[in-house]
Order: C-alpha cells, then structure tokens, then sequence
C-alpha cells in the first residue's frame, strides 16, 4: 500500500466513507430490504432510491435537527410510498416498512461510526481535519450525535453553501479551510467522480476508500491510494 508523506491536513467525506466504510448508501439500503424481505427486485428497489434522492434534493424534507435515523426514515418512506404508487407493494405489506428498514440501516451505520470516530480521534492527534459533504443542512446535528464534530476544523455541507460535488468548488473551501497547500493535503472519499476527481483537479492527494458504489466510470490510476477499510487510513498518512 503507497503511504503520503507530509500531509498536513485531511478532508473527509461523509456519506458513504464514514457511516458506512465505503458501502454506496443505496447498497447499504439494499441489503437492509433483503434482511426485511421486501418483495421488490434490485432495479425495482434503485428505481425507488432514485425517487427518493431527488426529491430529497428537490423538496426541504430534512430538518436541521434531524439526526441519522430521521434521515433513513424519510428516505425510507420516500423509497415505500414510491413503489406503493407503482404498483410493486400493496398496503398489507408496506405496513411499518419504513421503521424496520430505518432502523436496521442505522444499526449498521452505528457500527460503521463507532469504526471511524476511533481512526478519526487517531490522526486528529497530528493533523488537521476538514469534513466536506454533500448533505441536507444538519451534517453538524449527527457529527454530534456521534460525538464527531469536535474534531473538525471546518464543516463544509453542500446545503450551507451553495455547492455540491462533484464541483471542485465545494473541495476549495476545505483547502482554504486547512490553510495549507494542496499537495499536503489528503481527500479520503468513497466515490470516484465526487471525490477523487475533484481532489485531484485540486492537486490534493486522493484516498479512495473503494467499497460497493454506485455504478460509475473509475479508473484506478488517479487516486494515490486505494483503501478498502477506513481504518487502513492511518497506515496511509504519515
């Protein structure tokens, strides 16, 4: 595994790096409707996420004092109404669906938190550390939650400013944020267009933290790094 010498501060993203070590959200979700046996198919279930994510980037469905399993919940029942409109669920076996797949989802996002909280607290002890997020206005309400945002020097949300990846706007700010060069800088992400290309159109250092994504082009010569386990990151960045 390459190691990065003299980095001197580190963006994080959230979504799909620290609540789930690398899984794609929709995977994640996916597996929790086969642990509750929803009859649906894969494409059904995606077609159903789709929905879900746009109206939720369409419409103020979040709160900012909305924590992680109210986020799961409204996807959740985003996702359930959707394919009871279509036809693919009938009422009897919506019933409580959106709770049982919320809470199943958050269990392992839990779990997955507690994992990075340990790597994050490690490498805030010798670097600075910047979180960059596509999120709904209350990232800073779950790093709380999870006892996470003390630890960052800035919390850059997509719904705050203005800007969402993969703009490499939205990753400017956390380098102004660092206050350091770019190329001491280490953008450790789940997705490859969101992340990776953006960090590197900085001149930043690229962790990908490769997991089950959504289906995207990739090419594994960009990153700097590949990881498959956030908490391989602190044998990374020296």
């Amino acid at each position: 595994m390459n190691k990065l010498p003299d980095i001197q501060g580190i963006i994080f993203d959230f979504g799909g790096t620290l609540d789930t070590n690398g899984c794609h959200w929709s995977e994640v979700l996916w597996n929790k409707y086969v642990e509750c046996r929803v009859p649906v198919d894969k494409e059904t279930f995606k077609a159903a996420y789709v929905h879900g994510e746009r109206a939720l980037s369409s419409q103020p469905l979040i709160k900012n004092s909305d924590g992680l399993y109210e986020v799961l919940h409204v996807k959740a029942g985003l996702q359930v109404a959707y394919l009871l409109a279509q036809g693919f669920l009938d009422e009897a076996a919506a019933g409580g669906l959106p709770e049982r797949i919320a809470r199943a989802a958050y269990a392992y996002a839990c779990d997955m938190l507690q994992k990075s909280r340990l790597v994050v607290e490690k490498l805030y002890s010798q670097h600075k550390l910047v979180l960059v997020s596509n999120f709904y206005g209350n990232i800073e309400t779950i790093l709380s939650d999870f006892s996470l945002l003390c630890f960052f020097e800035r919390v850059i949300e997509s719904a705050v400013v203005g800007i969402r990846k993969p703009d490499p706007a939205i990753y400017q700010l956390g380098v102004e944020a660092l206050a350091c060069p770019s190329g001491n800088i280490a953008v450790v992400g789940d997705s490859f267009r969101k992340d990776m290309i953006p960090a590197k159109a900085l001149g930043c250092k690229a962790v990908w933290l490769r997991g089950i994504g959504w289906d995207e082009d990739t090419d594994d010569s960009l990153p700097d790094v590949i990881i498959s386990s956030i908490d391989q990151l602190p044998e990374v960045i020296i």
